[in-house]
């Protein structure tokens, strides 16, 4: 069984969902495969995170787990056989069974039922597919998709080694190195099939990139625009918008697009950063070079460094 995933992620139970995400993206950065290439170690702890946020980073799967519903490897507990004894020490199953309250209950009639036991039945056994047979292995797989299924969510058609292909729900806000469990599509077992989990790769996007929480493209404006101002054309992963450069932009000034950025758990957008680019014509212009070379002469300046 896993880790508790609280505990895994390094986050309290009170942890707020972006206190949980933030968590995750520090642990999954130090330790993505990417960055600690042949560490066994790393690529161990990089999947235990990631099992980790599957369960506390969806709200839904949280609430069970957080009432003991599921456990931390997103499977349904069996309910009464844990804990500790109740109040006064009462309850006739003993330590094995954490003194779970059975008063009035003949514990031989359900073990007899359970195992068979009883005149030749051939209720759950070990060996017969009940409660306590074997479920199926888990199957793995590795899923590539685009930014803009991590924002907006979606389906996605993977097929396994063994030729099955599954649509699996890409869930908003999903992050690099995330693994999304896929219940009962593993292999069959006598108990039931085990889980899909697949591991999500964020392909890198030709003009958007992310930078900490934050998503930022670079926005090339022309010299005029930059110096006189000017409304331009930017694309957003929603489609493109109207932007109004302001007069004197430099290059580095950023322009920020409320609500067009990533997306969190709960879909809630974040902001889309427009770092601007003033850029010279392709080809050489001799009427810009001669203005330039007069401006160089009578109003010569020194750019004041950017702080970084």
């Amino acid at each position: 069984m896993a880790q508790d995933p609280y505990l895994e992620l390094g986050v309290s139970r009170s942890a707020t969902t972006s206190e949980i995400r933030r968590a995750f993206h520090k642990l999954a950065k130090q330790h993505h495969p990417d960055q600690n290439p042949g560490n066994k170690a790393s690529e161990e702890r990089f999947k235990r995170v990631s099992a980790a946020f599957d369960i506390i980073g969806d709200e839904a799967k949280r609430k069970k787990f957080d009432a003991g519903q599921i456990d931390a490897d997103g499977r349904e507990s069996m309910r009464g056989y844990g804990g500790g004894a109740g109040p006064g020490g009462r309850g006739q199953a003993g330590g094995g069974f954490g003194g779970a309250q059975f008063d009035g209950v003949d514990l031989n009639d359900i073990f007899g039922d359970m195992f068979g036991s009883r005149g030749g039945r051939g209720g759950g056994g070990f060996g017969n597919g009940g409660p306590f047979a074997a479920k199926g292995a888990d199957v793995r797989a590795k899923l590539d998709i685009d930014l803009e299924d991590a924002i907006f969510g979606g389906k996605k058609r993977i097929a396994f080694g063994d030729g099955k292909t599954i649509d699996a729900s890409i869930p908003v806000g999903a992050v690099d190195g995330q693994t999304i469990r896929l219940r009962g599509q593993g292999t069959a077992g006598r108990g039931g099939p085990g889980d899909a989990l697949i591991e999500l790769t964020i392909r890198p996007h030709p003009l958007f990139r992310r930078e900490g929480d934050s998503l930022v493209m670079d926005l090339p404006v022309s010299v005029p625009d930059a110096v006189l101002g000017a409304k331009v054309q930017a694309q957003t992963p929603d489609g493109p918008v109207t932007l109004t450069v302001p007069r004197g932009a430099n290059s580095g000034a950023l322009l920020r697009l409320k609500g067009r950025g990533l997306s969190d758990v709960r879909g809630n957008r974040g902001d889309l950063l427009a770092k601007l680019v003033v850029t010279l014509p392709e080809k050489p212009d001799a009427e810009l070079e001669r203005f330039a070379e007069a401006w160089r002469k009578d109003r010569p300046y020194q750019p004041a460094k950017r702080r970084t």
